[in-house]
């Protein structure tokens, strides 16, 4: 692992350096995710004084760890999110203002992208939300209020009844360990860590159609069925230089890997074909890093999760892609509720997947000039923060996930299903409990259990306090990915967006609870508390409900 220290590794390192305590707050955060940023965030602005807990050194999951550029719905630059993740999309832009050589046009964009990628509005290097995120974290550990424990897991729950008492977190670097104890807790891990510790009720992959209804769940639940991982990465590439990587040890296995899926893969995985996500039939892609923006034919996958267009900069500077393609998508092993040995072994395959696939772009693939290879493609270790150039951990579509008070299902939010219970022009479900809102469609990526990608339409939707409130552990959130929703409804709740409307609700709600002595079930209940919290959510920045809008 790389040493550089970062802004708030500084901020927190005399008061680390001295803890070898245990830690109280109003409010605990385990996991520093997107949505435990957003936490974190939330809950200080009311007051609170919080622990905010990560495995990794980085915090902000997703944006940062995960090597990933939002996925964004297309309304993001005016509505539907909370003006707190307006502001973090803001202050990106204005970091490449300040410290970036832009060109005079670039400069001028209001709405600057980066990378201009065709998946987000603002693709950009991860190190870029890294600084963004602690520069608003900063102020509030830099005044004691807030506590950050990088590098530190949780290991145990204490537990009093239905109330969590004290998470046990170890540090991954000394071993040692902290109790942290607080009123309310927060998880928000990539992978729903405090559910088992803390002995709350919690389901894992695809539910049935019995349990949920739903059109496209199975007719048998199916719960080690996960969607797949990927081990992101960077790349630019150096016309004229040889960048290629040592052969990675499983590459004999991945370039000549057939995926068996159901409906079937079009063909080996390491191609430029792959499945149509929506029509499930063989769809050609093609690769060429020196394409510009506008190229004709099929998808340019460079040009997808471009993170830096080098026409936005002057001098000499190269274009950087972020690799999170169907080619290093993992389905061969779970990460979660399966044997430590067996998510090791499956995190270890993901990584030669995606080191596959890197050795492969750079020797044998087909180019369209007939040539094998590209040879100029080079990782870029520095944007991960890794000696191996891969993320420092990978990216998470599918937690572990509270049984909730409530749970959103595709009857709720899905644009055919909805309709089929509630009429042809039926928007999305309103929760009078609404405590944010999102939209992306239902994007499940291909599984553990060999099921093809599940696509389909979703309505502009909203975020149910119910959702994360679990039935029973009463002090308890749900702050990213672990909410109450089904495998389906998870794959239009799980993007970057939306995880930061969940993480800064919930943040919110444990300060409300905090304030008003209240509990978060007794505040859903009881229609005044609901009322008074919402109205601080609004003033806030938080909406609520949608305008009319086109379903994606």
């Amino acid at each position: 692992m790389l040493t550089r220290r970062t802004l708030l590794q500084t901020i927190i390192a005399a008061p680390l350096a001295a803890a070898g305590r245990d830690l109280r707050a109003d409010v605990a955060i385990i996991g520093a995710s997107t949505g435990g940023v957003a936490a974190a965030l939330a809950a200080l602005r009311n007051g609170m004084r919080v622990i905010l807990t990560e495995e990794t050194d980085w915090v902000g999951g997703q944006l940062t760890s995960q090597l990933v550029p939002p996925d964004e719905h297309p309304w993001v630059e005016n509505f539907g999110g909370t003006q707190l993740y307006r502001s973090y999309r803001s202050k990106v832009r204005q970091y490449y203002r300040d410290h970036y050589p832009l060109t005079a046009e670039a400069r001028a964009k209001a709405y600057l992208n980066p990378g201009d990628g065709s998946v987000s509005k603002i693709t950009h290097e991860p190190p870029v939300s890294l600084h963004v995120l602690e520069a608003m974290l900063a102020p509030w550990a830099s005044a004691g209020q807030l506590t950050v424990l990088l590098q530190h897991r949780p290991v145990k729950a204490d537990m009093n009844g239905d109330q969590v008492r004290a998470v046990t977190v170890k540090s991954l670097v000394t071993g040692k360990e902290l109790t942290v104890t607080a009123p309310y807790f927060i998880d928000a891990t990539e992978l729903g860590d405090v559910l088992p510790l803390a002995k709350a009720e919690y389901v894992t992959g695809f539910e049935s159609r019995k349990q949920t209804g739903e059109p496209h769940a199975p007719e048998v639940a199916q719960p080690q069925n996960h969607q797949s991982f990927t081990v992101c990465y960077a790349i630019d590439y150096r016309d004229g230089e040889d960048h290629t990587i040592d052969r990675p040890k499983e590459y004999a296995f991945w370039r000549d890997y057939v995926p068996a899926m159901k409906p079937a893969w079009s063909g080996k995985l390491l191609s430029w074909a792959m499945s149509d996500p929506i029509k499930l039939t063989p769809r050609a892609v093609t690769f060429d890093p020196r394409a510009r923006m506008g190229s004709p034919g099929p998808l340019n996958l460079w040009l997808y999760r471009r993170i830096a267009n080098k026409a936005n900069f002057a001098g000499a500077y190269n274009d950087i892609s972020l690799i999170n393609w169907p080619q290093n998508d993992y389905w061969l092993g779970n990460l979660h509720d399966v044997p430590e040995a067996e998510a090791a072994k499956s995190l270890a395959g993901g990584k030669q997947l995606s080191l596959s696939l890197l050795y492969w772009m750079q020797t044998e693939c087909p180019r369209e000039d007939g040539k094998q290879g590209w040879k100029g493609l080079r990782l870029r270790h520095d944007l991960a923060g890794t000696e191996d150039g891969l993320a420092k951990y990978p990216y998470i579509r599918e937690s572990r996930r509270i049984l909730a008070e409530f749970t959103v299902v595709e009857q709720h939010v899905g644009t055919d299903a909805r309709r089929q219970v509630a009429g042809p022009n039926a928007e999305a479900e309103e929760f009078a409990d609404t405590v944010g809102i999102g939209s992306y469609r239902i994007d499940l990526h291909p599984s553990s259990g060999g099921d093809n990608y599940v696509d389909v339409s979703s309505l502009p939707f909203q975020i149910p306090m119910g959702a994360l409130i679990p039935r029973r552990v009463e002090n308890l959130l749900a702050g990213c990915k672990n909410l109450g929703v089904t495998h389906i409804t998870n794959g239009c709740y799980r993007l970057h967006p939306v995880e930061w409307g969940i993480g800064e609700a919930a943040g919110q709600i444990a300060a409300e609870a905090v304030i008003t002595g209240q509990p978060p079930r007794k505040i859903r209940k009881e229609k005044k508390l609901l009322a008074a919290m919402q109205a601080k959510m609004t003033a806030q920045g938080i909406e609520l409900a949608w305008p009319k809008v086109t379903p994606r």
